[in-house]
């Protein structure tokens, strides 16, 4: 099994909302290497963390898990779509999603502060300053060690 972070908004969809829908299509993906990760990485059953961005307090607030393996994300063939992508076609799709399902929410939001704080952490991906990523792997030690924290 794999272990993965993946960012939202919270204010475009929130941990809550994952809750009410129960499973959700990650799409809207438009980063090469983020979209590698689920094309090449991610199995049905990884877990995945949760994380807000872009808010008042950003960190982990639930855990979900790949409910699907990758295919190709329709809002790039949709031209109404924030995410339309002009150069990618039906016969050789540029970017793909995976189905996200609910888990749970944690007890409390970890917080990305608490967890640059921690040098057991410091290797980690998203602690590195410049990282903008929204979907990235986690190991195994630092998927523990952020568990332990709640």
């Amino acid at each position: 099994m794999n272990y993965w972070l993946m960012k939202s908004e919270p204010d475009a969809f929130s941990i809550d909302d994952l809750k009410r829908k129960k499973r959700e299509p990650w799409d809207g993906v438009r980063n090469y290497q983020a979209r590698n990760f689920m094309r090449d990485g991610m199995r049905v059953d990884d877990q995945v963390f949760f994380y807000h961005s872009n808010c008042a307090e950003p960190g982990i607030v639930g855990i979900a898990r790949i409910a699907t393996d990758a295919y190709p994300d329709p809002t790039q063939f949709d031209p109404k779509n924030g995410h339309f992508d002009a150069a990618s076609s039906r016969d050789n799709p540029r970017w793909v999603l995976v189905d996200v399902a609910f888990v749970r929410k944690l007890k409390r939001t970890i917080t990305l502060k608490e967890m640059q704080a921690l040098p057991a952490l410091s290797g980690m991906a998203l602690v590195r300053k410049g990282n903008r990523l929204s979907v990235m792997p986690v190991d195994a030690e630092d998927w523990r060690t952020i568990l332990a924290l709640e």
